[in-house]
Formats: C-alpha cells, structure tokens, sequence
C-alpha cells in the first residue's frame, strides 16, 4: 500500500477511535504520533510549540523562498492561493485547527449538549476561540461554504485578536468586512465574505488534521500568510526553512550589490559559490551588522545544501 493512503487511513482510524467527540479534540498520543518528526517542545494539548522567537523570524521570510526550501525537500503540497483578505497585512504563527461540517441535528445536539456539560458557551463556531493562545492562527475547513459560512463577524475577530494577536485562515466566509477591516492589527484570508450568519454548519473537530484546500494542515504547523497565498510548515521543517528563506534574503541582498558593481554576474550569484565569493560575502556582513552574523563553517554548510 502506498504511505500516503497508509496515511490517510491512519488519520480515518485516529478519527473515527476518539468515539462522539466529547471536546472535538484528538487524543495527545495521536497528536505526538501524527507530529513525530518533531522533537522540541509541546504544549499540553501535544501540539508542538513553535518558539516565539521563530514565529517573530517567519515574519520576515519570503513566501516564494519558504516555499521553494519545502518544495526541494519533498513537501509539495503545502501552500494555497485564491483567498480574499482585509488588508495587506501578514499573518504568521502556529495553527490551531478546527473541522467544520455541514449539520445534522441529531449530531449537533449531541455535541451541544456534551459541550455544555464541559463548560462550553455559544455556538460550536465560538469554541476554538476559547482554546486560542498567544501566537495562534485559528485555521479551519469550513468546506467553502459562503453563505451561511461566515464563521465570524468583528465581535468574535475582536476575541480572536485578543487571545491569540493574529488573525484567520477560513476555508470559509466571514462577514461583516467593514467592522474586521476597523480591527487594528487583524486580518482574515477567507474565500469570500457574504452578510449572511452562520447556519447549517457543526464543529466536528478541534485540534485535529484537517484540509484546507490542497493543503493537509496539521495541529502546530507554521503558518505564514502574505499577499500571495498562506503557506503552511510542518513544525519540524520550521527552523530548517525560516532559516534558509533568511540566508536567501541576505544572498539577494548581497547579489543586488556586487552585480550592480559589476564584480560578479547574476550566473556566478545564483550558483554554488566559489571561495573568492565566500569571502566577500562575509565581509559584506562585517559591514552590514543589521543583517546578522554568520561564520564560514555555517555559510560552508549552507551553501552544501543548496536546492534553491
């Protein structure tokens, strides 16, 4: 059998084990299975932490960059395009995931009621609002639906900012664009916005693999959201690829300068370098401390590695 249907039939079975979804949620062993390429930290739910220190590096990196480093590692499926947003504003962090479907009532009910025995209040669409932390991007599958898909308005994107400071990935609607737009500080990628409330739609998965769009998101991935598109990194590759989008930005940097001074070509930039561009582009950091240090033995091992 093919791993990725292997995969897939792992996820059905973690799902379908967990019984009627008491907090719509995977266990913590399953979480930390799904997720065991990662090594660091995790918080209690079995999410992997992300440091804060990385989230606010990511912030910085180049979509396109971030994206070739994953592709050249074999991660194809990781970035998608087609949304409306707010603003022009980035979104990046780690992503807390929810699964909506369209509603029945007798499952709904159950939920409900079961949600309401646990503490829960509001509709199922306001409970991962609950769950967010600083440095959260609440991402959720509403399957694409827009009207009656409007998973939030300004009131719960004005919950949503002050619990996690960031904003949204809805493979769904949101309404109300002129209140989220008055947001200091927030913005939504969404596939459309419609005035319509949300209706015929029940969460029925939280912190669980979902999809969006082409996209397999897990519980903890980076999420790193730009004008282009939302581009989302398994945790694990997260130091890798920030830190290889960052060398590229430095690379460009340098290459912009030299080539304009006519001391190297675009072909020789774009290239493994030689030992003569190995030193200049040292010294180029020497004399732009702004942009951070590097050693030979570390630029040695990043040029060994280039795929981009």
């Amino acid at each position: 059998m093919k791993p990725k249907y292997v995969l897939l039939l792992l996820i059905t079975f973690c799902l379908a084990c967990i019984g009627p979804l008491s907090a719509q949620t995977i266990s913590k062993e399953e979480l930390t299975f799904l997720t065991s390429e990662w090594k660091g930290e995790r918080f209690a739910d079995g999410r992997p932490k992300i440091a804060e220190n990385l989230l606010a590096r990511a912030k910085k990196v180049g979509i396109d960059d971030a994206w070739t480093v994953l592709k050249n590692l074999g991660y194809t499926n990781q970035f998608e395009y087609g949304w409306k947003t707010v603003n022009d504003l980035p979104v990046t962090g780690r992503a807390m995931t929810a699964m909506f479907m369209p509603t029945r009532p007798d499952i709904e009910k159950n939920i409900k009621d079961r949600g309401s025995k646990l503490g829960r209040i509001g509709n199922t669409n306001a409970w991962p609002i609950d769950v967010l932390i600083k440095g959260d991007i609440y991402v959720a599958d509403g399957f694409g639906k827009i009207g009656g898909g409007t998973l939030m308005g300004s009131t719960l994107a004005t919950s949503i900012l002050t619990k996690s400071g960031n904003g949204v990935v809805f493979d769904g609607a949101a309404r109300d664009v002129q209140g989220l737009a008055e947001i200091p500080g927030f913005n939504a990628f969404v596939r459309d916005f419609h005035p319509s409330f949300l209706e015929d739609m029940v969460l029925m998965g939280l912190n669980t693999p979902i999809r969006i769009g082409k996209v397999m998101v897990l519980p903890g991935d980076l999420v790193i959201g730009g004008r282009i598109g939302v581009l989302f990194v398994p945790a694990h590759l997260a130091e890798q690829v920030v830190a290889t989008a960052e060398f590229v930005t430095l690379k460009d940097k340098f290459g912009f300068e030299v080539i304009k001074a006519g001391r190297y070509t675009t072909g020789q930039i774009d290239s493994q370098w030689p030992d003569p561009i190995k030193v200049d582009f040292l010294k180029w950091l020497d004399q732009h401390p702004e942009e951070g240090k590097m050693t030979r033995a570390e630029l040695d091992v990043m040029m060994s590695k280039r795929t981009w």
